[in-house]
């Protein structure tokens, strides 16, 4: 009789703590072998079989600038040549790590829908924030000076308005009905033009650029892909209407930064609620950090409480599913 030797798992002290035993009970009767991911360069673990790479693994890195311990993650998952599955506590796979481990034949599965709600809450804030034109507010309160919204500075009434959503993930259906409560009337554009639900306007990636002038709010909410790199361009945003507003919680690189900056510039477009950025962290000496008409926040869109246990539960069903 042939004894399975334990299955080795790639994993952080941190993530070991919180479900080393609910890994134990969903594997039954086959034993694992935990690896704990190096802190330093240098020492880093190999041979591993399955890999889970969790937040506090990616810490404050970014695709364009790993640091410590997850470039020694990264290290040890080159190390293992029996590599089969890496999990990631993100909803995207884009780091150019992910696209190296498929090409080898390692499976890749993300934590999508973890953070989906509180995505949407957030692109809900920033919304909220711009109609409301609290940018503007929290100027005048900087300065000590009484500002009302009257007048010329008089907002308009979010409901009647129309939001284009790129994406039709669980953050952007999410942020559908969050919008349709407000009255806002929602246009979903996606990977097909097939209707992304009942009663729900929808078109095709490509087919942007032809309906950016129905949107008083552009909100991208989709996953980077050949497709969606560069979707919104000058192209795009010089269709739409001088009172728009974009909306960016998906990937930097879905928009063109440039040509974005230029638009808010000559205020071809009101304004911007960007969460990520076609190379992050954001310079700083990008223009975007002093646009009056702009809310900046360093790609945090997702983090919450409450996204740590919920990564863990997929990580499980996923590892569930892989014993069976």
């Amino acid at each position: 009789m042939t004894t399975q030797q334990p299955l080795r798992i790639l994993i952080s002290d941190q993530t070991l703590g919180r479900i080393g035993d609910a890994i134990t009970d969903t594997l039954g009767r086959r034993a694992f072998e935990p690896v704990i991911a190096a802190r330093t360069h240098g020492n880093e673990p190999a041979d591993v079989e399955l890999a889970f790479i969790s937040r506090d693994v990616t810490g404050l890195s970014t695709k364009h600038r790993v640091l410590e311990p997850l470039e020694s993650f990264y290290v040890s998952l080159r190390r293992s040549p029996r590599l089969a599955w890496v999990h990631a506590h993100s909803a995207g796979a884009d780091r150019p790590i992910f696209g190296e481990l498929k090409d080898r034949g390692v499976r890749v599965t993300t934590s999508s829908g973890a953070n989906g709600q509180v995505v949407a809450q957030t692109a809900l804030a920033g919304i909220l924030a711009l109609a409301r034109e609290l940018p503007r507010m929290f100027e005048a309160q900087r300065a000590r000076t009484w500002t009302p919204l009257i007048g010329g500075l008089l907002p308009r009434d979010l409901a009647g308005q129309t939001a284009v959503i790129v994406g039709w993930g669980p953050i952007g259906q999410q942020l559908a009905g969050y919008l349709r409560m407000l009255g806002l009337n929602v246009i979903a554009v996606r990977s097909a033009a097939a209707p992304a639900s009942e009663g729900v306007e929808t078109y095709a990636f490509e087919e942007l650029e032809k309906i950016a002038c129905r949107a008083d709010w552009l909100v991208l909410a989709c996953p980077l892909s050949d497709r969606t790199r560069g979707l919104v361009d000058a192209r795009v945003l010089a269709r739409m209407a001088p009172h728009a507003r974009l909306v960016n919680v998906a990937r930097g690189e879905v928009a063109v930064e440039r040509d974005l900056i230029d638009a808010l510039r000559a205020q071809a477009l009101a304004g911007a609620y960007l969460d990520v950025f076609q190379h992050e962290p954001l310079d700083g000496e990008s223009p975007l950090w002093s646009l009056p008409n702009v809310i900046v926040t360093p790609h945090s869109a997702g983090h919450s409480d409450g996204n740590e246990a919920r990564v863990d539960r997929i990580f499980l069903d996923y590892l569930r599913e892989w014993r069976q």
